[in-house]
């Protein structure tokens, strides 16, 4: 390579993962916890399910116990299951009826506990669990704001991979095997920095394009259905197989009686090992009603197949059937692929594990290229001025980020202790700690004690999580480990050893500090 083109690939390199450093660390770091998303929110509202995509509930008791708050003549219903806790989505259209009421002619979305069938909007079910999900891609900053601009972070942290590629491509082997931490700091920094970005290479090369394509794909939306569609929405989304069918009202009573547990046996007949994840009723009491059925078969059978059956109601035929072995689209393929591959949810809980490491990795890798930066600058024919600013921004960045740790500690505390908790509180618990611990770590003008006490907090906090847990509903570790509560012993379990870890690095730290001292 002419060393002009390595100047350029390796100062691009630089401005790239600079220019994106904070927003990528949030991104990883609310992301690696976002791996447990299911876990947190189970463990929050003390509750334990079974690990499965599949519905497990009475249907028939459900929509009776819809059928006696709502008008639900000619509406469509639909039940869907997108995570593993004991509450589906509830999504009722506008009624179809022209004479319907005015209580039918709105829609309604709400959450339904599939075991007492109580109801919840989407601010009360809010969770710590949730809030750090969506933090990873910068959903509290108003639509689409916040999707565009994490999707451009993406997009430039593949730019940043690529560029670190090429400009150790030479060394690439030779130097993933040394680690030389008793030479001088910026020799430090950059073999931590080349070792682990290899080590996390094809983790984060994933994330960033599967990150890149959810995200910035919005940006097309708008011109493809422009261009290509003429400006159908509904064709577009059709073609993509993100709408469901339209069935007009016949404006009859149905004359049949509607079992919906039977047609999610019937369907789960039809494909083994099949789970159904969402239930989609239209025209509800109408004689031209139709239900759909859809899910997936067991992962174990197939990596991505996802299967649907359409059925008649007032004849019982199935009008529609989509295999998920035989019939696999190739958009399926790309939209299941992605979407199985950023989640991560193919390999059980020790593939969420590494996934869990490889994001804390990634983030050592940001903070070590910060540290590099900032050491490539600190030098003696450099301007006073410049080290001084080039320290401040070093120091805003660490604050920020390592802040992270304690202020997440301390929310898991804070919901467990003050329940129940509303999406503001955790919103404002949050957002105004994290602040001001940015604030005061920033103050300290001090990027030692940055580290350190940021890792001695977090760890501190992260030791009470299991012990506010046992406090605040008496179901402490134990009884949750032989009650076989495993997602609530799960998190319990999980903040020990973080915790720990973290202290045991912290005093690591603070001993080579005071050996350097006494030097």
């Amino acid at each position: 390579m002419k060393n002009r083109t390595y100047n350029i690939l390796f100062h691009t390199h630089t401005v790239s993962g600079i220019v994106i450093s904070v927003a990528l660390y949030v991104i990883f770091f609310a992301g690696s916890f976002s791996f447990f998303r299911d876990e947190i929110v189970n463990w929050e509202r003390n509750e334990s399910v079974a690990v499965t995509d599949a519905i497990q509930m009475d249907f028939n008791t459900a929509l009776d116990s819809l059928h006696t708050q709502y008008i639900l003549y000619g509406r469509d219903i639909e039940i869907k299951k997108n995570y593993q806790e004991r509450r589906v989505g509830i999504t009722i259209s506008a009624s179809k009826d022209s004479l319907a009421q005015d209580g039918a002619k709105t829609s309604k979305f709400f959450y339904l506990d599939t075991e007492n069938y109580a109801q919840q909007s989407y601010s009360d079910s809010y969770s710590l669990g949730e809030f750090l999900y969506r933090l990873h891609f910068f959903a509290q900053i108003p639509y689409p704001v916040g999707y565009y601009l994490s999707g451009l972070v993406a997009f430039f942290f593949l730019f940043a991979i690529m560029t670190g590629v090429l400009v150790h491509w030479k060394k690439i082997v030779s130097n993933f095997f040394i680690f030389r931490p008793f030479t001088k700091l910026k020799t430090l920094w950059t073999d931590a920095h080349t070792a682990l970005g290899m080590l996390g290479l094809p983790f984060q090369f994933v994330y960033a394009v599967t990150g890149a394509f959810f995200m910035i794909n919005l940006l097309f939306v708008g011109p493809n259905i422009l261009i290509l569609y003429d400006g159908n929405k509904a064709k577009f989304y059709d073609d993509l197989e993100y709408s469901h069918p339209n069935y007009k009202l016949d404006s009859s009573p149905l004359t049949t009686y509607f079992n919906a547990n039977a047609y999610v046996e019937k369907t789960k007949v039809l494909w083994d090992d099949f789970k159904v994840t969402e239930m989609h009723v239209f025209n509800y009491g109408d004689a031209n009603m139709h239900v759909s059925i859809s899910g997936h078969v067991a992962y174990k059978n197939k990596f991505t197949g996802v299967g649907e059956a359409i059925y008649k109601v007032a004849t019982g035929a199935l009008v529609f059937q989509k295999d998920p072995i035989q019939n696999t689209s190739y958009l399926d393929v790309v939209k299941n692929t992605l979407y199985r591959l950023h989640f991560g949810d193919y390999g059980g809980y020790p593939l969420k594990i590494i996934s869990f490491l490889l994001g804390l990795i990634s983030c050592f890798v940001i903070l070590s290229g910060v540290m590099i930066w900032l050491v490539a600058r600190d030098k003696k024919n450099m301007p006073e001025k410049k080290r001084r600013f080039n320290q401040r921004v070093v120091r805003v960045y660490l604050a920020i980020c390592l802040s992270m740790y304690p202020i997440t500690a301390a929310a898991f505390i804070a919901v467990k202790v003050l329940q129940p908790v509303s999406q503001s509180f955790i919103y404002r618990f949050y957002f105004i700690g994290w602040l001001c611990l940015s604030i005061f770590f920033t103050i300290k003008k001090d990027l030692n004690f940055i580290n350190k006490y940021t890792l001695l907090s977090g760890s501190i906090l992260g030791i009470l999580v299991p012990i506010a847990n046992g406090w605040t509903t008496n179901n402490w570790i134990w009884n949750a480990f032989l009650n076989t509560q495993f997602q609530i012993f799960f998190i319990d379990a999980f903040w020990l050893v973080f915790a720990i870890t973290t202290l045991c690095v912290y005093f690591k730290l603070n001993k080579k500090t005071e050996v350097r001292k006494q030097l």
